[in-house]
Order: structure tokens, then sequence, then C-alpha cells
């Protein structure tokens, strides 16, 4: 009886103890997961972190466990592909799915660690954060399409856990820089529609012509025939140098059609591609989503993941036409992406804008549906966005999507800006349209995530614009959530009273948010006028 009575006493003095540890750290833990989306869930998986989190955490604490955290489970979701992929050799779908998800949480380690090893209060924190939820989403989305195992729907709740984990980091770190280091201030991340202009402090605009410098020595040169280092430009990307850092390394390709598919691997940095010119110089395929085994992400042109990428004076172009759905022309993955006076032309899904910070500069980019799409920071600068022709019913007619921005978290500081851009179309897009203009409607994006954002500043619209201006992608899906917004628009397409209800005219005091220098750090990586 003695003994039983001293166990009962031992075990309620355990549990007593272990309360009393909980309710030291409740505070802290709660306070930082008022920041998360999912408060009650965050609480849980900090309650279970490995070390403790401590009854005095710190915020930046907090941050770099979840981070470190998120880390350790990228290098267990990556074996579970692994996996994944060695089992599926007779599958090709689920082989290119796993083998895509390998690359993409390849990306998602890179840029948790940068962000985990950077100055928590710079914006790089937070860009690069918001990247590996990005990739691990894609990696999620990816094995989705090819579920119908056991194994993949037991990655897909793995997935699912970590980027829910990787969340509670990213919304701690939105909260941080809104509110500093008191997590007793925080809050959940909220967006324009929330009536929160994200930019603390905005940068002054920068007066000058940006872009990439002119007359750069050529490192390499690549052409048709005899005389050049080499005949192809994945050759000569082959061939150059990693990591490349303190200058660039300039790759001419001269005038020339080069059918291939060319690939810039993320330790190929600082890499610019110069051309004779917009159609002398043209990098073309025909990858499209409809052949078998192929997904939207690989059937890119040219697709890029090294940091710095600058190109100018070229095309970038995808041929597999109107009939083909998703084929791309360029996709971007890398930080600091520049391109200037390059043309990327295709029909659906020509730009895939995938992520990070991106800068276009008087380019000329064609398509019809969903054309410019991705989850990225980007700013598109005095560039011409053509609306082309496609097959499309005589009684039915075609609906055409310049944008389809994919953010799917509040605290992801992306978004597609247009500034003092032109939507036109091409002649033959204008002879059908003049024959018949209510067969031809044109929208200036749609959501194609939760919570996709799209502004166009001081940009001219044509008339084939719909008046509303915007489309919904599903029902009433992410309408809510959405931030659709435009400022000073002109040209017969602007008609600001017409537009949905659900999209937004910009206030005059908030424009400055949007600018190269507030929304993608622009002053401190693209060349001015005074750097060319």
């Amino acid at each position: 009886m003695a003994t039983t009575l001293l166990s009962l006493f031992l075990l309620l003095a355990a549990v007593s103890s272990s309360a009393a540890a909980d309710s030291s750290l409740l505070p802290v833990i709660l306070n930082a997961c008022k920041a998360s989306r999912f408060p009650d869930s965050c609480a849980d998986r900090l309650c279970n972190s490995t070390p403790p989190i401590p009854p005095n955490a710190s915020a930046s604490y907090i941050i770099l466990t979840i981070f470190n955290t998120s880390l350790s489970d990228l290098f267990t979701a990556s074996s579970t592909v692994q996996s994944i992929l060695d089992s599926s050799a007779s599958n090709l779908n689920r082989t290119n799915a796993a083998r895509i998800c390998l690359e993409v949480l390849s990306y998602s380690t890179h840029r948790l660690s940068a962000a985990a090893s950077s100055d928590l209060l710079s914006p790089d924190s937070r860009t690069w954060a918001g990247a590996s939820l990005l990739y691990q989403y894609d990696c999620w989305s990816a094995l989705k399409y090819v579920n119908g195992t056991s194994q993949v729907a037991a990655a897909m709740t793995f997935l699912t856990d970590l980027s829910n984990r990787t969340s509670d980091g990213l919304s701690m770190l939105a909260a941080l820089h809104r509110y500093g280091a008191n997590t007793s201030l925080w809050g959940p991340p909220q967006t324009e529609r929330d009536g929160y202009w994200d930019s603390p402090s905005e940068i002054p605009a920068i007066d000058g012509y940006r872009g990439v410098p002119v007359d750069l020595p050529a490192n390499f040169t690549v052409c048709k025939d005899e005389g050049c280092d080499y005949k192809t430009v994945q050759a000569a990307v082959d061939a150059a140098p990693a990591y490349v850092s303190g200058g660039r390394f300039v790759i001419w390709i001269k005038a020339g059609v080069y059918d291939e598919i060319v690939r810039v691997p993320i330790e190929k940095t600082n890499l610019v591609f110069v051309g004779d010119g917009m159609s002398k110089t043209v990098i073309t395929g025909d990858l499209n989503a409809d052949q078998v085994g192929v997904t939207t992400y690989s059937t890119a042109t040219v697709a890029v993941a090294g940091d710095g990428f600058m190109a100018r004076d070229l095309t970038f172009q995808n041929t597999a036409g109107p009939d083909a759905h998703q084929a791309v022309a360029f996709r971007a993955d890398g930080d600091f992406t520049v391109l200037d006076t390059v043309e990327l032309s295709g029909h659906q899904d020509t730009l895939y804008a995938h992520s990070l910070r991106q800068y276009y500069k008087s380019c000329i980019i064609s398509g019809t549906v969903d054309f410019i799409f991705g989850n990225s920071a980007a700013v598109f600068d005095d560039c011409l966005i053509i609306i082309v022709t496609r097959q499309f019913s005589p009684t039915k007619g075609e609906s055409d999507t310049v944008t389809a921005h994919g953010r799917t978290d509040p605290a992801q500081p992306t978004g597609f800006v247009f500034h003092n851009c032109q939507l036109n179309a091409s002649e033959e897009y204008w002879s059908l349209y003049k024959k018949n203009p209510s067969l031809h409607r044109v929208y200036l994006g749609r959501p194609w995530k939760e919570y996709s954002r799209t502004v166009f500043i001081s940009c001219y619209l044509e008339e084939f614009l719909k008046p509303e201006g915007w489309l919904p992608w599903s029902g009433d899906f992410a309408l809510e959530t959405l931030y659709y917004g435009e400022f000073e628009s002109r040209g017969p397409g602007a008609n600001a009273a017409a537009r949905v209800p659900w999209s937004s005219q910009i206030p005059a005091e908030h424009v400055g948010v949007y600018s190269v220098e507030n929304f993608i750090q622009g002053d401190q990586w693209i060349p001015t006028a005074s750097s060319r």
C-alpha cells in the first residue's frame, strides 16, 4: 500500500512538474504562434520541438528553430521521394514527378539554408524562406497528379506537415519585420485586402534606365558556323565556371536559330546571355504538357536556376502552338534575374516567372492563356504585352488571360507589377477581333492560387480588354483573398468604373510600395544608368 501511494505521489509530482514546464512555455509559444496562419497546430509543433523552446526564447530563436527543423525534414522528404523514384521505373509520369520533386526540394533546402543564415530582418530572408515554401508546395503538387500508391500518399502527408511548419516560420518572419521582436504584439500575416501595404520604410525611386549593361565583353561566343567557341548554347553554359562572384560571365550568342533546350543550373551564377537582337538570335523549342511524361515545369525552352542571370537582345520561344496547352518559353528560378529587350514568344504559359526576384525591361511577351504565371516577385517595366490568336469556337469564342499569379501564402512577398507597360495584340488577332469583338475576350489575370497578387500601374490598355478587367478562376475561389489592383490605367481598355468588385484601384499613397526599389529591392542589384 505504501509503495502504491509512493508511486502515485511520484506520478502526480511528475505530472505537476510537466504541467508547470508547459505553462512556462505557453506564453512564448502562444505569442509566437499568433503570427501563424495555423496557431493551434503551430503551438503543437513548437511544443514538440527538438531541442525544446526555452521559456525566455527570443523571436529569432523560435524562427531559427522552426527553419532548422524544416531543413531536417527536407532531407527526410528528399530521401522519401528518392525511394518513390527508385520504385517507379515502369511509370513514366511518376518517375518524372519524382525527379521534379527532388530538384525543387534541393532548391527549397538551398533557399531555406540561406534564409536561416542571413539577417532575419533583411528582405532577403523573407524572400528566400517564401521561395523555400513554394518549392515544397511544388513537390506536393507534382505528386498529387501521380498519387496512386500508399508510398506517394504518405510522402504527400509528410510534405503537408513540412509546408505548414515552414509557413509558421515565414509568418513569424513577416511579423518580426512588421512588429519587431516583441512577440506579444504579433499577429497573422495580412495583405492589401486587409488594408495593409507591406512596406514599412519606402525607398525613393531612382531615376535612370535600368537593365543589362551594354558592350559587355564576351567570355564565350556561340554561333551556328565556324569561328566561335561553341555551336550550341548549352555547351557554352556547361563550360562556364560555377559560382561566379564579383563580376559577370558573358556568353555572346550570335544571330541564328538555336533549336535546343537550355538549362542553367543553380551553380552557374551571374551568367549573361547577349544576342544580336530580338528575332535575330532565337533559342527555340516545342516541348509541351500534352506530350507523355512532360509537365508544365519541364516544357521550358530555357530554364534558369542560377542567381544573377541576365539576358538581352534575343528571343526565347516555344513553338508548340495554340493546341498544345502548357508550353513554356522561359522559366526563371534564380534570384536577381534581369531580362532586357528580350522577346518571350509562345501561347499558353509563355513565361513561367516561377520564384524569387525578377526584373523585365523593355521586353515583348506574347501569348494566349495565363501566359505570364508563377509565384515570383517580378516587375515588368516598359514592356509590350501581346495577345496572339489561338483556336476558338466560332460560337463560344475565346477567353485569354494575361497573368495567373500563384501566391499560396499571404506571408510570401511575391506578386506581379506592371509599370508603364502596353497591352496590345498581333495583327491577326486584331483582324479577327474587328470582325466580331464579342467572340474575343481578354482579361488582365485570374487567380491561380489563393493569394494571387497582380497590379498594373500607369499602363496603356487596348479596347479588346473586357470592361470587368479580371476573370475568376473557378467560382468564388480566391476572390476574397487575392489582390488585383490598377493605378492610372490609360487607353480605351482603362475602365475603372466597370471593373469587377473584387479588384481594386490602388490608393495614390500606396503606389510606392510597388516600385522597383521597394517591391524587389532592385536598387541593390539591378544596374542603373551610371553602372552601364
